[in-house]
């Protein structure tokens, strides 16, 4: 129904008299009022989003966010920060020499830690992208700054698929010089499940499909093994993921630099994201003034102007 502006007035200029369409107003009023309602009555979409990941918790903001698919029963990426792993688990690395996961720790370098199976169909190969296309915008280099190491979560894999896997990701991304930075591991179903179940990372295997239903994420680990950072999805912030390796690293990885951006970012455990800490950039940037100012004047008094003398 179209609303002319003179319909809207309501009352006719000659007589004064309510015009049959303002009637109609008055009726068609409560109607869209009661139709507001119950939209905003209604279940909004959002609540079918299911459960949090980072959490292992289903949203509560609506009826329909309670159901969780079957193939997600058991699927969790939960953060388990400052606790360490297991690094004596044992495992073989992508050329069948038996290996335990502490060979990848105890030194100065941090690592990025992934869970993938290798014969994963699509996220696996989207997580290990996310990894080396972040890290192609890194001003560090995989082997001497820092270790990758992938762990398969599916006991049937085997150092044989380690190693085709490796060499088609390298191949792809032009980075086989970094070659001895990336470690793909296969281990049977205890060992993975020691690992996994340290770094809250659960999967469930669909025997109708033979394929496992996971998250995808990455975790930062310290030198010692502690997990620190956790990285959700699959495509990572390259600024985030190398605030993470200079934070674990310890001082052993970055420049003054980064140090300065670690002041002004904090790590949110809730979102698995850096954000700005207000008063701490407020503080640089109070310092930086004041550092300024200081150079200021320290210029002038060395360099004082002349005096202005008139011809």
């Amino acid at each position: 129904m179209t609303i002319r502006t003179g319909d809207a007035m309501g009352a006719n200029q000659h007589t004064g008299r309510i015009t049959g369409a303002a009637s109609k107003n008055k009726r068609v009023l409560p109607t869209l009022c009661a139709c507001c309602l119950l939209l905003l009555a209604a279940p909004r979409p959002t609540a079918a989003q299911g459960a949090n990941f980072a959490t292992g918790v289903t949203d509560s903001a609506g009826p329909a966010s309670s159901v969780k698919p079957r193939q997600l029963e058991g699927v969790s990426f939960r953060q388990r920060l400052n606790e360490r792993l297991p690094l004596d688990a044992a495992f073989k690395d992508e050329y069948g020499r038996p290996v335990t996961l502490g060979k990848y720790f105890g030194g100065k370098k941090p690592v990025i830690l992934a869970f993938v199976y290798y014969t994963c169909p699509m996220l696996c190969t989207q997580i290990m992208n996310g990894i080396s296309a972040s890290l192609r915008e890194l001003p560090f280099t995989a082997g001497q700054d820092f270790d990758v190491v992938l762990v398969s979560f599916d006991p049937r894999d085997n150092p044989a698929a380690a190693a085709e896997k490796k060499r088609l990701h390298l191949a792809y991304w032009n980075s086989e010089k970094t070659s001895a930075g990336w470690h793909f591991l296969t281990g049977d179903e205890a060992t993975i499940a020691r690992v996994t179940n340290a770094a809250g990372f659960t999967y469930t295997f669909d025997k109708a499909t033979g394929q496992y239903a996971h998250a995808s994420g990455v975790l930062v680990v310290t030198p010692q093994g502690t997990l620190a950072r956790y990285f959700y999805g699959v495509e990572y912030s390259p600024k985030e993921l190398r605030l993470a390796l200079v934070e674990s690293g310890q001082g052993h990885i970055g420049s003054a630099v980064d140090e300065l951006l670690l002041y002004c970012y904090h790590y949110d455990p809730q979102n698995g994201r850096y954000g700005a800490t207000v008063m701490n950039l407020l503080r640089a940037g109070g310092a930086l003034t004041l550092l300024g100012l200081g150079a200021f004047f320290l210029i002038m008094r060395r360099h004082p102007g002349n005096d202005l003398q008139t011809p």
